[in-house]
């Protein structure tokens, strides 16, 4: 009995990345398109960066700890570089070297693939694609109601409703004053923000054990929590009694009657349990949930006027948000809303007189003329019998079929069938 061959298993995909099949782009096509569509109906112009960093433009924005969430190595010159894990770290580069020279406020947004080393899971993989859109040199609200206003617009875009999506909207310059006012110190706030953003995923023992460490008693501890329960301007104006007019407050109080002077009053809601974790932020922070809350967040963001200067730039103010492709076209399936069938063909051409083989010249001839007129045209190239053809003009997702050698065709014109409604006529080529 001859040895049986040894058969090498397939090179899976590494964890936490995709493949991306014809199917599947035109998913991500889809999400790509209403980003940008967005985007430029709101003014912001695309820009890109490298895919790798020096090592150390993510440390001195998160601290050394962010190294164990990179992918990061040593080239051939013995650099420390790191795949990004996000975009602003790059975006605050850009802008910090071309200095003044740059125009303020700018209105940008990119849409890079990035990399993060952690746990893959639902809503969170290892490679991604993010849009960011980032207003930077202006410190007025405008720039938040901007952002909010286009994250709201874009979702509805994508057949989205209030019913579907809500964002969630908090201060982090209220949250800091808060603090003051209880006494907390500016050193330990960052530990205490990162506490507050692990609060809902740790539970309430693991979260009273984190401020105890930072020498929180329970009674200022039991009135952090009393603060993250708010969900109204005027639950908030009940717990910071004492406090003497809250710069925060009062920019929160601005962005929502600015909000709901834009209609958007039914996709937005006050939750002062939103954090946001980077310690960067400084000013009102968002982020957009499915309000099945089946889903982690669809999109976070916030105001971080100190992130260029901590950098080595100018003290400019700056406001942004990131969407994420995962979690959104989770969404988008759960309500039928992805695109199925290919798209964006003019026309199939099916040959009557097809047997197996090349296409005849004639078609091809077609073909090539009304490309160059613009329009996007298939045809089967094995040929074969009708049926298999109109199949795969179906398969291809094509409304429109012209007959070739149809008998019925008076010379000159070609019989032409929508697919959609069944209506089938005669068509000159100039009509086309």
């Amino acid at each position: 009995m001859p040895p049986q061959e040894h058969i090498q298993p397939p090179v899976q995909t590494p964890k936490g990345t995709r493949d991306f099949y014809p199917e599947d782009m035109r998913i991500q096509n889809h999400l790509f398109d209403g980003w940008r569509k967005t985007c430029h109906a709101f003014g912001y112009e695309e820009y890109e960066g490298p895919t790798f960093e020096h090592l150390e433009l993510y440390v001195g924005k998160s601290g050394p700890e962010i190294v164990e969430q990179l992918y990061h190595f040593k080239d051939k010159g013995d650099r420390d570089l790191a795949l990004r894990p996000e975009l602003t770290p790059t975006l605050a580069r850009m802008v910090n070297q071309k200095g003044n020279s740059l125009r303020l406020p700018i209105k940008w947004f990119s849409i890079p693939r990035l990399f993060r080393y952690e746990r893959a899971q639902r809503g969170r993989l290892r490679e991604f694609f993010q849009l960011n859109m980032d207003i930077i040199g202006c410190d007025t609200i405008a720039a938040e109601v901007d952002l909010i206003s286009a994250v709201i617009e874009m979702l509805k875009g994508f057949g989205l409703g209030s019913n579907d999506f809500a964002v969630r909207i908090s201060s982090r310059k209220l949250l800091s004053e808060f603090l003051d006012h209880l006494g907390i110190e500016a050193e330990k706030k960052p530990a205490v923000y990162t506490a507050l953003d692990k609060r809902a995923k740790i539970g309430e023992e693991k979260f009273r054990v984190l401020l105890s460490e930072q020498g929180i008693n329970t009674e200022t501890a039991n009135r952090l929590e009393a603060f993250f329960q708010c969900r109204s301007i005027e639950d908030i104006v009940s717990r910071v009694e004492g406090m003497n007019d809250p710069a925060g407050l009062s920019e929160l109080k601005e962005l929502f009657a600015l909000l709901a002077q834009l209609g958007h009053g039914d996709f937005v809601c006050i939750d002062t349990s939103v954090v946001r974790g980077l310690a960067y932020y400084t000013g009102i922070v968002f982020e957009v949930f499915d309000k099945g809350q089946n889903l982690r967040a669809i999109a976070g963001g916030g105001r971080y006027d100190s992130l260029l200067s901590s950098l080595g730039g100018l003290a400019i103010p700056a406001v942004g948000f990131g969407m994420g492709d995962v979690v959104l076209a989770d969404l988008l399936n759960g309500k039928g809303l992805l695109p199925i069938k290919r798209q964006g063909l003019d026309y199939y051409l099916a040959d009557v007189a097809s047997s197996e083989g090349l296409p005849r010249t004639e078609l091809l001839s077609l073909a090539q003329r009304l490309r160059v007129k613009g329009r996007a045209v298939s045809y089967s190239l094995n040929g074969g019998k009708l049926k298999k053809q109109l199949a795969e003009a179906n398969d291809q997702g094509v409304s429109r079929v012209l007959f070739l050698g149809s008998d019925r065709a008076p010379a000159g014109s070609y019989e032409m069938k929508d697919l959609t409604s069944g209506e089938q006529k005669m068509v000159g080529e100039e009509e086309l």
